[in-house]
Formats: structure tokens, C-alpha cells, sequence
């Protein structure tokens, strides 16, 4: 039996449950970018140095800073789980399903490993907030956030438009249970 050639395979049930997945997976991660950085202009704006030290009990349970650190942290550990599993298992069978995506997908492997140390950075950043909460320390992360959201946004952006048709006609895999 012959594989059909990519233009001849019709959208799956499955391509289009996958790709409408992604897309839903994207919007959180844009959602969640939009929430942090609005916890990083909080504490840039609103939280002052000496009252991080006097309750740093308060913060590290329920306070601006404490929280900004864990969703930072959480949110970074997302994208990076995320970007793994297009990396191990949906880019080949992209690949495998349209050949021809091969450069677009290579495109995507080298955009996560950009977008892997810029999440690396706001992590590092974030965690600095513990041990300085100085202006500086603040900016470090409003600024590393501010790279990684053009980096990423632009990234999402060209993922969903290249992939689209050939996600939509990934193969029907049966129910085994």
C-alpha cells in the first residue's frame, strides 16, 4: 500500500482535535505571558524593598512577590514541558505526514532552544527577587520577560501559520482499549 502524497490526504478528526489542541495550548501560554507580566509592573511598581524584608513570612506564602516568583517559575516550566512534547513526539509525525514541512519544522526545534534560554533567564531572574529585591533586580525580570514574550509571541505566531495544514491531516489512529 502506497502513502498517499500530502496534498491527496484529507483533514482527520484526529489533525483537526490536535491542531484546535495546540491552539488552545498557545492561548494559555499567551494568556499566562499577559498574567505575569502584569505581576512583574506590580512589583516593579507597587512593592517596596524594606517591606519585603519586614514580611518576607507573608510574602513567601501569599504575597505579591512570592506569587510572581511561582507563577514566573510554573509558567517557565510549562513552556519548557510543552515545547519538549513538540519536540519528541508531534514534529516527526508532522514530518511524517508532509515532508516538505521539514524546514519549518526545523525553523521550530531551533526557535524552542531560543526560547528555552530566554525562559531561562526570566527563571534566573525571578529567583534573584529572593536574595535582591532592588529596582534592578526588578527590571532584570520586566526586561528578561519583555525578550522572551517577542521571542515567543513570534514564535507561536509562525508555528500555528506553517504547521496548520499539515497538523490538520495527521492520521486517524484508532481507539485501543
Amino acid at each position: 500500500m502506497t502513502t498517499p502524497i500530502f496534498e491527496d490526504r484529507p483533514d482527520t478528526a484526529r489533525g483537526r482535535m490536535l491542531y484546535q489542541t495546540l491552539l488552545a495550548v498557545h492561548g494559555m501560554i499567551r494568556r499566562d505571558l499577559d498574567t505575569v507580566e502584569r505581576l512583574a509592573a506590580d512589583v516593579l511598581d507597587g512593592l517596596p524593598a524594606e517591606g519585603v524584608h519586614e514580611t518576607l513570612g507573608e510574602l513567601k506564602t501569599n504575597g505579591m512577590l512570592w506569587q510572581f516568583q511561582v507563577s514566573c517559575l510554573r509558567y517557565c516550566n510549562f513552556v519548557h514541558m510543552h515545547h519538549h512534547a513538540e519536540d519528541v513526539e508531534f514534529f516527526d509525525e508532522l514530518e511524517e505526514t508532509n515532508p516538505a514541512i521539514a524546514p519549518v519544522v526545523d525553523r521550530l526545534r531551533a526557535d524552542h532552544q531560543a526560547v528555552s534560554g530566554y525562559l531561562d533567564a526570566v527563571e534566573a531572574a525571578a529567583r534573584a527577587l529572593s536574595a535582591d529585591d532592588s529596582l534592578e533586580a526588578r527590571r532584570a525580570v520586566a526586561d528578561a520577560l519583555e525578550v522572551l514574550e517577542g521571542h515567543l509571541l513570534a514564535h507561536l505566531e509562525y508555528e500555528e501559520l506553517n504547521i496548520a495544514e499539515t497538523a490538520r491531516r495527521l492520521r486517524d489512529v484508532p481507539w485501543s482499549g
